[in-house]
């Protein structure tokens, strides 16, 4: 089954933005965008959604209205998406899961994501695949997922490195980065993945930007923008 989701902001370039990182997750389903408070209490006591992406100053009815009427019908997993961050202490206090502060990254996002499949029932997400199906000159390999140490893009394949060995996947780093477990796979530059049980250290490089260093030895650049999810993820 998949994650139902509702996205409740009065700027529609914002709406606009959450719909087009949601198209992306495989496993989530967006029932319904509402520009107002109101419209948002309407649609999650009809909808019941999984998972709310809220924005707080809305005329009329603002996020914390919304969430104190709703009352004992508040969603599973609350996301409050805004530019202001004086809210944030208020926002955990009335049960929020995580708190986007505009703009966010792509990263930062899947984040938040990663936090609501947490705490959401596992039946209901779609399970990543234990294995890779690879075609080459005629011959199927089956590769364990676990083994990879890092995936780099490659025009429109995905370099998978295992070891000394490299295959390439006909799937874009994009597409890839979707089905691979997120508690284990991190992205790290917008071309490279890798595996968190492979992550050995989080060093400086030669050009002053930092590196991460593998099990394998390979040393990959990351970038300053994926940064801070790497050492949130890397710590768990």
């Amino acid at each position: 089954m998949k994650l139902r989701a509702i996205i409740v902001d009065d700027e529609a370039p914002a709406r606009a933005n959450l719909k087009a990182l949601l198209r992306k997750q495989a496993d989530i389903e967006l029932v319904a965008e509402c520009d107002s408070g109101s419209a948002a209490l309407t649609a999650i006591r009809t909808m019941r959604p999984d998972l709310l992406f809220l924005d707080i100053q809305m005329p009329e009815c603002d996020g914390f209205d919304v969430l104190e009427m709703l009352g004992g019908e508040l969603p599973p997993a609350v996301v409050f998406v805004t530019a202001y961050d004086q809210h944030a202490l208020r926002a955990f206090d009335v049960g929020a899961l995580d708190y986007l502060l505009k703009p966010f990254s792509d990263e930062r996002f899947n984040t938040a994501l990663l936090r609501a499949r947490e705490r959401l029932p596992r039946t209901q997400t779609a399970p990543a695949p234990a294995r890779l199906v690879l075609k080459h000159a005629g011959q199927v390999l089956f590769l364990p997922v676990a083994d990879i140490d890092w995936i780099g893009a490659a025009d429109y394949y995905a370099s998978l490195h295992v070891g000394a060995q490299t295959h390439l996947l006909r799937r874009s780093i994009a597409e890839l980065a979707q089905d691979l477990d997120p508690a284990t796979f991190c992205r790290i530059h917008r071309s490279t993945i890798i595996n968190l049980a492979k992550l050995q250290s989080i060093e400086p490089g030669e050009d002053g930007e930092q590196e991460a260093v593998l099990t394998s030895g390979a040393r990959l650049r990351v970038s300053r923008s994926y940064r801070k999810a790497l050492m949130e993820r890397a710590v768990r």
